[in-house]
């Protein structure tokens, strides 16, 4: 049971990541939280439903796709509520991600309606046996299609032009500037790779879920930012270990204490590192970063 229990919360920790990447790589930019980054994985699994269910489309088509279309959306979220904001105290840009993610929970209840939607089997349902436990195909397919987008996200980050970038800006804005970088940009296609993996979570949830409703995006990205926090705000690294921790942490606390504590099991590991650990796991302070 012990290893069952890792074993989904792997699985359920990969989604974790995927989306805390998005919140971390954001934040190291910008220096600032998106708060409407759960609501874009909500529309990337919208997308995912309607082009299985709606255009037949096979499930590996639908995820670039959604993919895609999130990060369009990321790129037009930060079009909106950062861009414009740039000058502004940063308590206003992450307001206006506040009011943007009930925006687009309502564009989502109005065009898929309130309740929760399914889609027929994607990934056969079957089961490899494992050391006395079992991971089903769709486990399987998270785990690599997991791996593939972070193996692709450090290609971008250390062998690409912009990947150089992004770091450049992270680390000094002004400097990345002075140096020839074009800021706008950089952070344009932040939030696009940020979002597509926001995306691509949503898409991976409906094949292990199989749930598709207007509010999934505010608990997980509740959670992913939790990971994000857990493993070190400013660090891609450390979103992909705080959401693997919370994945494996929540499976153990709901197999061995009650599933009625799930949510909180998280948050108390977040409250506990956060007073030890202040900058969580890999994260570097603030200060430092300046």
């Amino acid at each position: 049971m012990f290893l069952q229990q890792i074993i989904n919360g792997l699985a359920q920790g990969s989604i974790y990541a995927l989306i805390g990447i998005g919140f971390a790589l954001i934040f190291g930019v910008l220096g600032l939280v998106h708060f409407a980054h759960g609501e874009v994985y909500m529309i990337g699994a919208f997308l995912g439903f309607m082009l299985v269910s709606v255009f037949h489309l096979d499930v590996f088509s639908s995820l670039l796709i959604a993919m895609v279309g999130a990060a369009i959306l990321g790129v037009i979220v930060e079009g909106i509520a950062f861009k414009p904001l740039r000058k502004a105290p940063d308590v206003a840009p992450m307001v206006c991600t506040l009011g943007l993610s009930v925006v687009l929970q309502n564009v989502a209840d109005l065009i898929w309606g309130s309740d929760t939607k399914s889609i027929p089997d994607v990934i056969p349902n079957h089961v490899v046996p494992f050391l006395g436990a079992q991971i089903s195909f769709q486990q399987i397919f998270i785990f690599a299609v997991s791996i593939i987008l972070m193996i692709g996200l450090q290609f971008v980050l250390y062998r690409s032009k912009i990947g150089r970038a992004i770091r450049a800006t992270a680390q000094n804005k002004d400097a990345a500037a002075l140096m020839g970088v074009n800021i706008d940009t950089v952070i344009a296609s932040t939030f696009a790779v940020g979002s597509a993996l926001g995306g691509a979570a949503g898409v991976l949830v409906g094949v292990y879920y199989n749930a598709f409703y207007p509010m999934m995006g505010f608990m997980a990205g509740l959670k992913a930012f939790t990971a994000t926090v857990l493993g070190g705000l400013t660090s891609v690294p450390g979103a992909v270990l705080g959401g693997l921790i919370l994945g494996v942490a929540e499976n153990l606390g709901a197999a061995y204490i009650s599933s009625g504590y799930r949510d909180i099991f998280a948050f108390a590991i977040l409250i506990l590192v956060l007073l030890i650990k202040p900058s969580g796991i890999l994260g570097r302070g603030i200060q430092e970063k300046v």
